[in-house]
């Protein structure tokens, strides 16, 4: 049959011609919808654009239907909600859309909005971002990491709490997203080795050599790789497709032919094991990054903001908010999670083989030794500690110690001694954290270059010295150039967003309305109160940022407690932990993002994992809340500071 010049340029045209013969309006429906499906992948691509200007448009009539403060400031924050959660802006430029709403609204002079991006607490972070890059610049981080993993040992269940341990501890001091881009892949370097099966009792027979996985020949992803959006297909694809090709499939599962020898089924049991090790590795890392930045007062934005709303609401708290006291209620917590999380995950992904997992026998398997091998090598390549990491180590130490001093509850601290007099807080955190980061712009990252110093190094290689002008001062810890290129601006910005929101719902009386909607809770009993808001909070930062959600629901929370005669920090404290836990999503959180684009995890292996450690989390916090943070607190009862303050 001869077709047309027309059926060749239109396929969808020939398969109505062919079909219509047999069953005439097929074709036409086909047609159809093939046309529909082209149509909604074109609306699908600009989906962005959409939201961005459909979302005012459809919630104007709120603002003009009722031309109230209250009105228009829920306008602004159900725009910056739905932007948020759709990330249809970048989550920074969404932060400063109350530059703009709320000035030409009439809930705020321009002025006092862009306070809001410049406090105290912003500047806690900026210096605690700072102190950062410094510990990265000079790989202090990746030493610490080194070291523990050497001392817990290879065997799986032992270093998957290692790992855990010390991507918590990382995350405490620098972000989430920097210590899992590092962890994941010395977990994976150490999977490789972990991986290869050099046992004398499996000899795969000749016919079946091209089955086996050559994990040693796959490369490590490197941090720039992990962060790829390409998660079509989930599935390790890194050595992984060599068994495939070679196996039946069923149900979305490769499996073996039914004439497959002993040895072989032997060998395929060995990768199914290695590939839940590899889930579990994979998902310790992201968890603990994530449980590990509620234990400091900077770890996560969060925490933040909630100091920033406590103070902003209550001025006259008295600091009970500080590093020393957050550090003392959450630290406990943050031990708690990583020990149920680290349970649930090993019974999960690696059963209960003691034996096995947790290196009972006396003597070392081949595998054993070569993962160690590998940590053992990463540790040599950094050589002997140099002057500039001693120097970072000497004064982020420093730094601790003076925030744990400054105010520590119990007792006078040295601010209180010293500086602040009259109850006025003149130092406080930021002012700490920022004396320290000047420091590192000033002391030198070497020894300096003087004639008398003869700085050549023993092995002949060319000293530092010899790369750099013959005499004169070494660079500083740190540069200008440096902290630009690798400064978290948009959290910055993200984190002004949060204060100007909390403070226009507070100008215009919108937190107000909220609370009194609320009363009702009045009836349930207040345990029960904050169990329930924590898994609203969990459930919706699966959704939105962390940030996000803290900023929206703070300033409702606050006006609900003193509402409903509740102190505020009972319902703030555990609300604001509540919303670092994002486990079950890959969009969740940045670690949940890293681990997900890796190719080992499925979307099902991440909410099933994850969906128990939010419970375990929102009932861990309650617990809290309720024992040691009664105390710590006193959030039995309404403090003065609650009763002085105005009425937002």
């Amino acid at each position: 049959m001869v077709r047309s010049a027309h059926s060749v340029t239109h396929p969808f045209l020939v398969m109505e011609e062919s079909d219509s013969r047999h069953n005439p309006g097929t074709g036409t429906r086909r047609w159809h919808c093939t046309t529909m499906g082209s149509h909604w992948r074109t609306v699908w691509a600009f989906k962005d654009q959409i939201i961005i200007i459909l979302t005012p448009l459809l919630l104007l009539p709120l603002p003009l239907v009722i031309p109230t403060k209250e009105a228009k400031c829920g306008f602004t924050i159900l725009v910056m909600a739905v932007y948020w959660c759709t990330e249809a802006l970048p989550l920074a430029v969404t932060a400063l859309i109350p530059v703009l709403f709320f000035p030409l609204f009439g809930i705020m002079k321009s002025s006092e909005v862009c306070m809001q991006f410049l406090k105290d607490t912003n500047m806690l972070l900026v210096g605690g971002l700072i102190v950062a890059i410094a510990v990265e610049e000079w790989n202090l981080h990746k030493r610490i990491a080194l070291r523990v993993l050497l001392i817990v040992g290879v065997k799986p269940s032992l270093l998957m709490l290692g790992f855990m341990g010390v991507t918590a501890f990382l995350s405490m001091w620098i972000s989430n997203t920097a210590t899992t881009a590092m962890m994941v892949p010395i977990a994976h370097a150490v999977l490789d080795q972990l991986s290869t099966v050099k046992s004398e009792n499996v000899e795969l027979p000749q016919v079946y050599e091209n089955w086996s996985v050559d994990w040693e020949a796959r490369e490590t992803p490197k941090a720039s790789d992990l962060v790829s959006t390409d998660t079509d297909d989930p599935r390790p694809t890194h050595g992984a497709e060599k068994i495939g090709s070679n196996m039946e499939k069923s149900n979305g599962h490769a499996q073996l032919p039914e004439d497959t020898p002993p040895a072989v089924e032997q060998q395929n049991r060995m990768t199914e094991k290695h590939q839940k090790l590899s889930k579990g590795m994979n998902l310790c890392v992201c968890y603990a990054a994530s449980i590990g930045g509620t234990a400091t007062l900077t770890g996560t934005t969060p925490n933040l903001i909630m100091k920033d709303q406590l103070d902003e609401f209550f001025p006259d708290n008295g600091d009970i908010i500080n590093f020393a006291t957050w550090f003392g209620f959450s630290f406990p917590c943050m031990v708690f999670m990583l020990i149920i999380t680290w349970i649930w995950l090993q019974t999960l992904f690696l059963g209960f083989d003691i034996k096995e997992n947790f290196g009972c026998m006396s003597t070392k398997s081949q595998k054993d030794v070569s993962a160690y091998r590998v940590i053992k090598d990463e540790m040599k390549a950094l050589g002997k500690m140099t002057f500039a990491e001693i120097e970072v180590l000497i004064l982020f130490i420093l730094l601790v110690i003076l925030w744990f001093t400054r105010e520590p509850g119990f007792i006078s601290g040295w601010a209180t001694v010293l500086f602040n007099k009259g109850g006025i807080d003149y130092v406080t955190d930021a002012t700490v954290v920022i004396f320290i980061s000047l420091i590192m712009f000033v002391v030198p990252s070497d020894k300096p270059r003087l004639p008398c110093w003869n700085r050549d190094q023993e092995d002949g290689e060319q000293s530092y010295a010899d790369k750099k002008p013959k005499y004169g001062p070494a660079p500083p810890l740190l540069t200008w150039k440096i902290v630009q290129e690798k400064m978290a601006w948009n959290v910055v910005f993200l984190l002004g967003g949060g204060f100007a929101l909390a403070k226009g719902s507070e100008e215009s009386g919108l937190s107000k309305w909220l609370g009194q909607q609320l009363t009702p809770l009045e009836a349930i009993p207040p345990w029960a109160i904050v169990m329930l808001l924590c898994l609203l909070i969990t459930t919706f930062t699966e959704c939105a940022s962390n940030v996000a959600t803290t900023s929206l629901f703070l300033p409702i929370l606050v006006a609900m407690a003193k509402r409903i005669n509740i102190n505020p920090l009972y319902i703030m404290l555990p609300c604001t932990l509540c919303a670092s836990f994002a486990f079950m999503l890959p969009v969740a959180t940045p670690p949940n993002t890293i681990v997900f684009s890796t190719g080992f995890l499925k979307v099902s292996d991440m909410v099933k994992a994850g969906f128990i450690v939010n419970l375990l989390g929102v009932l861990i916090i309650s617990l809290a809340v309720n024992t040691w943070g009664m105390m710590m607190f006193d959030l039995g009862t309404i403090p003065s500071w609650v009763n002085t303050t105005i009425q937002p």
